[in-house]
């Protein structure tokens, strides 16, 4: 009797839970709705507004998928390294797109195939993000590096070293090149690729049931790496599966919005602040959803409030460079 009186407060208070933090996600659900709403329609002149309509459309999508994308791949990440200051933008990943389309430029020239050919060249990026991130894997963790100090300083010399070495070919080659180069080196909003956002989804819905039945595990991987192999879970096969995601999402999102450095930190930890569970179903919804909020409502302020005189990734940057100074000082007390 005494044990079934404590199992029903336990599950009378994880419901009580449960319920509070689905409240708090149909919240972040309608604020979404909001923004997208007035995104969409706000400002439209109704004598082109089929036009106009179907501009805006594909715009928001993209937004929203990359914000997705970006929001689920630091979740994730911070998972697998068990630290809540990372992304995969530490890693270089977001300077490695900008390297292999300097590459590209620099080789065959802004006219060749794989630069006006967008899903060409989204295809090159992707096999190349995703077998960087394997050999990665391999150096750091399968043979047993994987210390977060050792993480970071290997980040900041491969990020160090891809932007050198776009740097260097985007000084040698010619200067119309370097125009044809700049769109993708730089995110904005108001130059989304929409060229393979079909792609990108088709990527998405394939990529989701490949690893819906693998985010419970998370919950156990992010007690660290002995005590999920001692609850049994397959700690190589599913940190390989989640970083081989990672890097395709990572290329989804850069090749739709372009490199945004710190969105996925600033997301990922309003979510764990704001929602204070260790669930990722409940995390990467959240996180999900904050970034969608974060793109499209700013972008919304960006063009009708401040008339484009700034951007919203200068803004996500300066506010995520303080916001990572905080917790890079929060973690070291």
């Amino acid at each position: 009797m005494q044990l079934n009186s404590v199992n029903k407060k336990i599950n009378k208070k994880t419901n009580k839970v449960n319920s509070s933090l689905n409240k708090t996600l149909y919240i972040m659900g309608a604020l979404v709705i909001v923004f997208a709403t007035l995104f969409l329609f706000y400002g439209i002149d109704m004598n082109h507004f089929d036009y106009a309509i179907s501009k805006r459309i594909p715009k928001i999508i993209a937004i929203v998928l990359g914000g997705g994308c970006i929001a689920f791949t630091t979740v994730v990440f911070q998972t697998i390294t068990n630290n809540q200051i990372l992304t995969p933008s530490v890693l270089g990943l977001d300077s490695l797109y900008v390297l292999v389309q300097t590459i590209i430029v620099f080789a065959f020239g802004s006219t060749s195939i794989f630069i006006v050919n967008k899903s060409y060249n989204f295809v090159i990026n992707v096999v190349i993000m995703v077998g960087a991130s394997i050999l990665l894997y391999k150096i750091l963790f399968e043979k047993g590096k994987n210390d977060i100090f050792f993480l970071l300083l290997v980040g900041m010399i491969f990020g160090t070293l891809f932007k050198s070495g776009s740097s260097f070919m985007q000084m040698v080659i010619d200067p119309n090149e370097f125009l044809a180069l700049q769109s993708s080196m730089i995110a904005s909003l108001n130059n989304i690729n929409t060229d393979v956002l079909m792609i990108s989804m088709i990527m998405i819905i394939a990529i989701v049931p490949f690893i819906y039945d693998d985010i419970k595990y998370l919950d156990v991987l992010s007690l660290g790496r002995e005590q999920a192999i001692n609850l049994g879970v397959d700690y190589d096969s599913l940190v390989k599966k989640m970083i081989i995601v990672i890097s395709v999402l990572v290329s989804i999102s850069t090749a739709l919005i372009g490199p945004m450095t710190f969105l996925g930190l600033i997301v990922a930890n309003v979510a764990r602040e704001g929602l204070k569970t260790y669930k990722h179903k409940y995390l990467i919804i959240g996180s999900t959803l904050i970034s969608m909020i974060t793109l499209v409502g700013g972008q919304f302020f960006v063009q009708h409030i401040f008339s484009f005189n700034t951007t919203l990734s200068v803004i996500i940057n300066f506010i995520g460079g303080i916001y990572f100074i905080q917790l890079l000082l929060k973690e070291s007390k």
